[in-house]
């Protein structure tokens, strides 16, 4: 459980969150041009804001170190429709990347 404006604890997926994840598959590929070879998601943390701020880690390469993406995801409340937003994406990140939103490391 997290506290309100405070991330989660790293948490590995249950079913419903890890729907989120791969229903925005698409969007994320998009988003930075390319098709994942695999799409796996590995971990993630939650935010409570106005909705929620997911961030997430996804296995999108199996070879070498296997590489992953850490997207950072906004669902809205339901009473505003729910909808969910991929709000960044950042790319070339390994297994053992910590998942830290880039606005933590901007400061």
């Amino acid at each position: 459980m997290s506290i309100p404006g405070g991330w989660s604890h790293i948490k590995l997926f249950d079913p419903e969150v890890k729907k989120i994840c791969l229903e925005l598959r698409p969007e994320m590929e998009k988003k930075i041009g390319t098709d994942f070879k695999i799409f796996i998601p590995v971990v993630y943390s939650y935010q409570v804001v106005a909705g929620t701020n997911y961030m997430f880690k996804v296995l999108v390469d199996a070879d070498g170190d296997g590489e992953c993406v850490h997207a950072l995801i906004f669902q809205a409340l339901p009473c505003y429709g729910g909808e969910l937003i991929v709000k960044e994406i950042q790319c070339h990140k390994s297994v053992d990347d910590p998942l830290i939103p880039l606005e933590h490391l901007q400061k």
